[in-house]
C-alpha cells in the first residue's frame, strides 16, 4: 500500500487531535503584551489574537467586551465595514464621487424609515447599549486612525476616502444585507408566462408542495418590463470599482450583495446538530456551514468575547455587535436559509389625469414622497426624489405603472441577523423558543444543541400571510391582495429531540406533510434535495459520529445530483460518437465531484451550459427560447427522468432528443477546454477558487497580486454538501462556505472552524490569506474557548487601558 493516503490520514487526524488535546500542543512562549491606551474603555482589558487570527476579547464588563469587539473589528476589516457602511445608507457619493448617486438613491429607497424607538423596542433590552458600545468601539479606532496612531488601509488612499464615525441607529437602518428574495422569480415567472411559457413553469422551476399557479385577478403578465428590478437590484449590490462604478470587477457581490442567483442552488447553507446518543463525544454536536458569495476579504469574521457573565464565540458580519451563530457557555445555534417568501411586487395603475397618484380601492392615493440632498464628493450636492406607497418603495415606474417593493425588512424588529442578539444569553430551549419567535429576517432554519443535550430544529422568520394568493407572480396594488399580518410563530413547525438522533436543515423542503400551503403559503420554492439527502443520509450511517464525522460531511462532494441524471444515461443509445463517449465515461460513475474527477468535470459542463440550453431549444419557440435557457438544472433533470407531460405530446421524444444533443454538446466543450483525452480531465482544473477585492481594479497593476488570493483547484458544486460554485461563472467558485463550523457542546475547546480566505482585511497581514489553503484543502483550525487554550494559542496580545 503507498505510503501517501496513510501520511495523509495522519495529518488529518493530527489537526483535529491538535484542536482536542487538553494541553495543547501547539502551545508557543507567550508573546509580549502590547500595551495602550484606549479613549472610551471604562476598564483594562485584552485582545488575544490567535496563532490563526482569530481575536478572543477578554474584558471587565459587558459594555467594554462589545466596544473591544468594535474596536477590533476596525483593526482586522475598517475599509470593509466602513464600505459596508456607506453603502447601506447610501453615502458613496460623498466619499467615491458622483457617479455613484444612482446606488445612493437606490440604497435610501430600502433603508428602514419607522421610527428608532420603536424599533430599538422590538430586540432584547440590553441590545441598544451593546450596539452603542459596538459602534463607539469602531469610532474609538477611526479617531486613533485621524490621529495617525493607527495606519489608514490602502484603500482609502486608493479612492482618496477617509472612514466616517457611526452611530448605532446605522446598523438597524440598513435592511439590504439581509438575504430577502423573492421578487426575481416573480418577475421571471410573469416573464414566462407572457411569452407563452405558462406549460412550462413547472419545468423552469421546482415547486413543492404541488401547487396551481394561477395569474392574479387583475394582473397583465406583460406589463412587468424587463427593467423592473433594476433599482432594485442596484439598492442590494455590492460596490464595484471599475471605470464603470457599476460594472463587474473582482467580486462586488462580495460586500454583502443580498442578491440570490437565480440557478436555485446557490446561496443556501447547511447545518445539524446531533445528540448525545448518538455522538462519539457523549454530548452533542452542532455543524453549520451558511453559504454566500466569497469576498477578499471574507463575508464574515470569528470572534470570542467574553466579560464577566457573559461568554458568547461565533461568526457573523464585521459590521454587526456579537455573533449570528456560534454558542454561549451552554447552548450553540447554526443557521440556514429557510427560503419563506417574504417580498412582493405591486404594479399600481397610474394615470397623467391623476399626476402623483395611484389607484387604490377606487380612488387615487397620492405617492409619499421623500427629497433628500445628497452630498458629492468635492463640495457638491444633489436632491434625489424617493416615492413610496402604502407598502413601500417605488422602484420602477413606466407610462401608466408604477411598481412597488413590499417586504419585511419595513417591519420592526427586521434587521438582518440582529436578533441573534436574543441568542446570547440563551440558557435552554425556552429561551431558544423565545429567540425564535423574534426572528425576522433573513428567514431561517434555525438548529439548537445545548448541555442539557437538546437538540432541536424551528423556522424563523416574519413570514405574511397571504389569504387567497400564493406570492408566486407579482399583483396588482390596487388593495385586493393585502398581506393579513404575519404567521403566528407559535403555529410553526418544530422539531426537538428526534427518535433519529439529528435534525438537519439545508434549505431544501421541510414543512410538515399537513402544512396548509394553500391556506397558510410560506414559500413553493426551495433548493434542489441533493444537499439535504447527502447529509441526512450520512448522519443516519453511523451509530456515533464524530467531529471527523462531522468535518468529512462539511466537505462531502457527492452529488446526489448527478446520481439522479444517472438515470437518463442507463441504457441510452446514440449513433453520435460524442455522446457514446460522453455516456461511456459517466458509465459507474458514482457521483462523487471531487477536484481530480474526469465524470465531474464532464457532467458539471453538461448540467451548467448544455441541458438547459437544449431543452430550450426543443421545446421552446421564439423569446420562450431565452426565457427557459436558465431553467433550474434539477427541475429539468426530474422532468425529463419522469417524462413530464410538460415536455409536450410525445414526452419520451423530447427527452431522447435532449440527452443525446446536450451530452454530445458537452462532450465537445469539454474537450474544447480540457484537451482530447480524458484521462487527462480534472473538475478542479476548470473548479477554480481565485478571488480579488472588488477594490482591485484601483490598485496598480503591479501591487494587484498582492491582493489576489488563490489559485486552488477544488472538488463540490452546487449540488453537493461542500457547496462552491459561481452564479457568473458556471465553472469557478465565487460562493459557498467561507465559514465551516464544528461545535462540542460543553467542551468547547474541542470545536473547530475555518474561515477563508483569512480574518484580516489587510493584504499585508500574515491573517489576510493564510487560511485559504487548508479552506481549500477541506481542513479546520481550532476554535478556542477557555482562557487556557486561547493563552497558549496567543500570538498577539493587546493589552488595552482607559485614556487618561
Amino acid at each position: 500500500m503507498s505510503m501517501k493516503p496513510i501520511a495523509r490520514r495522519l495529518a488529518r487526524r493530527l489537526v483535529l487531535a491538535l484542536s482536542i488535546a487538553a494541553v495543547p500542543a501547539w502551545a508557543d512562549p507567550a508573546p509580549v503584551a502590547e500595551h495602550r491606551p484606549l479613549a472610551g474603555l471604562t476598564a483594562p482589558g485584552r485582545v488575544i489574537v490567535d496563532r490563526w487570527g482569530i481575536a478572543h476579547v477578554r474584558a471587565a464588563n459587558v459594555h467594554d467586551a462589545f466596544f473591544l469587539q468594535g474596536w477590533n473589528a476596525a483593526r482586522d476589516r475598517l475599509w470593509q465595514i466602513d464600505l459596508w457602511r456607506k453603502r447601506g445608507l447610501g453615502l458613496l457619493s460623498a466619499s467615491l464621487g458622483g457617479t455613484y448617486l444612482d446606488q445612493d438613491r437606490a440604497a435610501r429607497l430600502l433603508l428602514y424609515r419607522g421610527d428608532m424607538r420603536s424599533e430599538w423596542a422590538t430586540y432584547p433590552a440590553t441590545a441598544h447599549a451593546e450596539t452603542e458600545a459596538f459602534v463607539a468601539g469602531i469610532n474609538a479606532y477611526v479617531g486613533e486612525v485621524e490621529a495617525g496612531r493607527e495606519p489608514l488601509p490602502r484603500e482609502f488612499t486608493l479612492t482618496g476616502s477617509r472612514p466616517d464615525h457611526w452611530q448605532a441607529d446605522d446598523v438597524l437602518r440598513i435592511r439590504s444585507h439581509a438575504l430577502v428574495s423573492n421578487l426575481a422569480d416573480e418577475v421571471e415567472r410573469a416573464r414566462l408566462i407572457c411569452k407563452g411559457g405558462a406549460p412550462f413553469l413547472t419545468l423552469h422551476r421546482r415547486i413543492e408542495p404541488v401547487h396551481a399557479i394561477k395569474v392574479p385577478a387583475g394582473l397583465d403578465p406583460c406589463d412587468i418590463p424587463a427593467d423592473v428590478l433594476d433599482t432594485y437590484l442596484l439598492g442590494t449590490k455590492g460596490v464595484a470599482f471599475a471605470p464603470g462604478p457599476l460594472a463587474e470587477a473582482g467580486l462586488p457581490d462580495a460586500v454583502w450583495s443580498g442578491s440570490l442567483d437565480r440557478a436555485g442552488q446557490q446561496e443556501g447553507s447547511n447545518n445539524w446538530a446531533i445528540d448525545a446518543a448518538h455522538s462519539a463525544t457523549g454530548r452533542p454536536i452542532l455543524a453549520n456551514d451558511p453559504h454566500r458569495a466569497h469576498g477578499v476579504p471574507s463575508l464574515r469574521y470569528l470572534v470570542d468575547m467574553a466579560a464577566p457573565g457573559f461568554h458568547i464565540a461565533g461568526a457573523g458580519e464585521p459590521a454587526l455587535p456579537g455573533v449570528s451563530f456560534g454558542h454561549n457557555e451552554t447552548a450553540a445555534w447554526g443557521l440556514t436559509i429557510f427560503p419563506a417568501d417574504q417580498e412582493d411586487l405591486y404594479v399600481y395603475r397610474t394615470s397623467p389625469l391623476h399626476p402623483g397618484a395611484y389607484h387604490y380601492k377606487g380612488r387615487w392615493e397620492p405617492f409619499r414622497v421623500v427629497r433628500e440632498t445628497v452630498a458629492i464628493k468635492g463640495g457638491a450636492t444633489r436632491e434625489v426624489e424617493l416615492k413610496f406607497t402604502r407598502h413601500g418603495p417605488v422602484i420602477h415606474e413606466d407610462e401608466g405603472h408604477a411598481f412597488g417593493l413590499r417586504t419585511v425588512w419595513n417591519t420592526p424588529g427586521a434587521a438582518g441577523y440582529f436578533n441573534a442578539t436574543w441568542m446570547f444569553e440563551a440558557k435552554d430551549w425556552g429561551d431558544f423558543d423565545a429567540a425564535h419567535a423574534h426572528w425576522g429576517t433573513p428567514p431561517l432554519n434555525l438548529v439548537y444543541a445545548d448541555v442539557k443535550g437538546v437538540v432541536g430544529w424551528r423556522p424563523s422568520a416574519f413570514m405574511p400571510q397571504r389569504k387567497g394568493w400564493d406570492g408566486l407572480l407579482p399583483v396588482p396594488g390596487d388593495g385586493r391582495y393585502e398581506w393579513d399580518g404575519m404567521i403566528p410563530p407559535t403555529i410553526l413547525p418544530e422539531v426537538r429531540n428526534p427518535a433519529s438522533g439529528f435534525v438537519a436543515s439545508a434549505n431544501a423542503i421541510n414543512l410538515p406533510p399537513d402544512w396548509p400551503s394553500e391556506t397558510r403559503p410560506i414559500s413553493f420554492v426551495w433548493s434542489d434535495p441533493s444537499r439535504i439527502d447527502e447529509i441526512t443520509t450520512r448522519l443516519s450511517a453511523k451509530s456515533r459520529l464524530t467531529i471527523e464525522d462531522m468535518t468529512a460531511l462539511q466537505t462531502d462532494t457527492v452529488s446526489r445530483l448527478s446520481r439522479r441524471a444517472m438515470v437518463l444515461f442507463d441504457g441510452f443509445e446514440s449513433e453520435d460518437p460524442d455522446t457514446r463517449a460522453a455516456l461511456a465515461l459517466l458509465k459507474g460513475w458514482d457521483g462523487n465531484e471531487s477536484a481530480d474527477s474526469a465524470p465531474a468535470a464532464l457532467f458539471e459542463i453538461w448540467q451548467a451550459s448544455h441541458l438547459g440550453p437544449v431543452l430550450a431549444a426543443t421545446v421552446g419557440t421564439g423569446d420562450l427560447v431565452h426565457a427557459l435557457e436558465d431553467a433550474t438544472p434539477g427541475a429539468v433533470i426530474d422532468a425529463l427522468a419522469r417524462n413530464d407531460s410538460a415536455l409536450g405530446a410525445d414526452p419520451a421524444s423530447i427527452r431522447r432528443k435532449v440527452v443525446d444533443r446536450s451530452l454530445a454538446e458537452a462532450w465537445r466543450d469539454a474537450v474544447k477546454r480540457l484537451g482530447p483525452d480524458p484521462a487527462h480531465w480534472r473538475w478542479g482544473a476548470l473548479h477554480v477558487a481565485q478571488w480579488s477585492p472588488a477594490i482591485a481594479p484601483r490598485v496598480p497593476v503591479a501591487e494587484r497580486g498582492g491582493w489576489a488570493v488563490g489559485p486552488a483547484g477544488v472538488g463540490g458544486s452546487g449540488s453537493t454538501p461542500m457547496a462552491t460554485w459561481d452564479g457568473r461563472n458556471a465553472y469557478g467558485v465565487g460562493g459557498g462556505a467561507s465559514v465551516r463550523m464544528v461545535l462540542d457542546v460543553g467542551a468547547w475547546d474541542n470545536s473547530l472552524v475555518i474561515n477563508a480566505p483569512g480574518q484580516s482585511g489587510n493584504p499585508q497581514d500574515a491573517h489576510y490569506r493564510d487560511l485559504f489553503p487548508l479552506w481549500a484543502a477541506g481542513r479546520y483550525v481550532p476554535f478556542l474557548w477557555t482562557d487556557t487554550a486561547v493563552t497558549a494559542a496567543a500570538e498577539r496580545v493587546i493589552a488595552l487601558e482607559p485614556a487618561g
